[in-house]
């Protein structure tokens, strides 16, 4: 019996591997993507309605790079699919600065040629008076920036990828991976085994169920984010940005209330890690599931502080510093590695499906990702 053959295979078919399916198919490589769901879906990382996505970026010039080519890309996705996928509603970043600052990003910015206001908390305050800060807080408002709908996201890559030819095994387990001198096979809970020349490793979370034929340096963290009911004429899409705060308080992130579907926030910092395969306790059964944006929303947007409409789990992977893994295999050269995006990674998830696409036909891209190589971990 002759077993199917790929140019390559992707393990993972979430943000970043639905992605790299769709730039990979399109470059007429032959795809299979496997996925132990049915993308999209609440067992990863890009389910909840939006994710920001922002220009002005910490860590350095390589990441605002990045977005920029994010953000075209994910433009001419919408063209592909004739769909909106992207809402320039705007964001602005609130942070304490005796903890946080903006300083070190705006030069990078002003290099890049990224729009953005520098605003004091009084004039914050007076444009959004939704928003209450103390005096000595500091704005930084991005016009050009937004959110993405995530699983529209998701769904049109893969409406793509599979336009363009590749082939998606979903509620597929990969069982073993077999790295050889000349391909790669692939042997699933099907009972099938799959070749290829290449393969990315994608799994996001769900990394660990890949020992032992990869393991890497990467936690997966159970998160939480809750929908309040929130006045529209203050916090509604039509008035209202994306958001972050930062504080002595923690990270947190936020966006208008879309819809009528509440104001949405999350917070970054904190969470509790979760093994993969065991049971996420679900919203609601930590006191701080609730509590924690509760009380940042009591101190900083009061009147967004009404009952609460919805609550959902979701998971982080996170690396030790929250840079990306983004890399060659140490010791197979066909296998590429994709991982450890912590939480701020879906944004850049057209870009690096495009770098995944690049890394697999020529070995070499033209983003600068020497900061997401493995080796920094040993």
């Amino acid at each position: 019996m002759t077993t199917p053959s790929y140019d390559v295979i992707i393990v993972g078919a979430g943000s970043m591997g639905m992605s790299a399916g769709y730039y990979l198919s399109r470059s007429g490589c032959k795809t299979l993507l496997i996925d132990a769901f049915d993308p999209p879906h609440t067992e990863g990382s890009h389910h909840g309605d939006t994710r920001l996505m922002r220009h002005v970026y910490s860590g350095g010039p390589d990441y605002i790079a990045m977005a920029l080519l994010a953000q075209k890309l994910w433009h001419e996705l919408e063209e592909t699919v004739d769909d909106q996928l992207f809402v320039p509603s705007g964001v602005i970043n609130v942070v304490d600065p005796e903890i946080h600052s903006f300083h070190n990003r705006l030069s990078h910015a002003d290099d890049a040629g990224i729009r953005y206001e520098t605003l004091h908390a009084a004039e914050v305050m007076k444009r959004w008076p939704g928003i209450t800060v103390p005096e000595h807080y500091e704005g930084m408002y991005e016009p050009d920036a937004g959110y993405l709908y995530s699983e529209p996201c998701i769904r049109a890559y893969r409406k793509a990828a599979e336009t363009h030819g590749a082939t998606l095994l979903t509620h597929t387990r990969v069982e073993h991976i077999e790295y050889g001198p000349h391909s790669v096979a692939v042997q699933t809970s099907g009972g099938e085994t799959y070749h290829a020349n290449q393969i990315i490793l994608s799994a996001g979370a769900w990394f660990q169920t890949l020992k032992p034929f990869v393991d890497l340096p990467i936690q997966a963290v159970r998160k939480t984010v809750g929908w309040f009911d929130a006045p529209e004429a203050l916090y509604g899409e039509e008035h209202f940005p994306g958001f972050t705060l930062a504080g002595k308080e923690g990270t947190y992130y936020g966006f208008p209330s879309i819809g009528g579907s509440g104001l949405k926030m999350g917070r970054h910092d904190t969470g509790q890690v979760w093994t993969p395969g065991s049971t996420m306790a679900p919203f609601g059964t930590e006191e701080t599931d609730e509590g924690d944006l509760r009380r940042l929303l009591e101190l900083h947007m009061p009147q967004a502080a009404g009952e609460l409409k919805r609550g959902s789990v979701c998971k982080y992977e996170f690396t030790s510093d929250e840079d990306f893994i983004i890399d060659r295999h140490p010791a197979h050269e066909r296998v590429w590695l994709a991982g450890g995006f912590s939480g701020h990674g879906f944004k850049f998830a057209s870009a690096i499906g495009q770098i995944l696409s690049d890394l697999v036909q020529t070995g070499h891209t033209d983003q600068d990702i020497s900061r997401f190589t493995l080796s920094r971990f040993r």
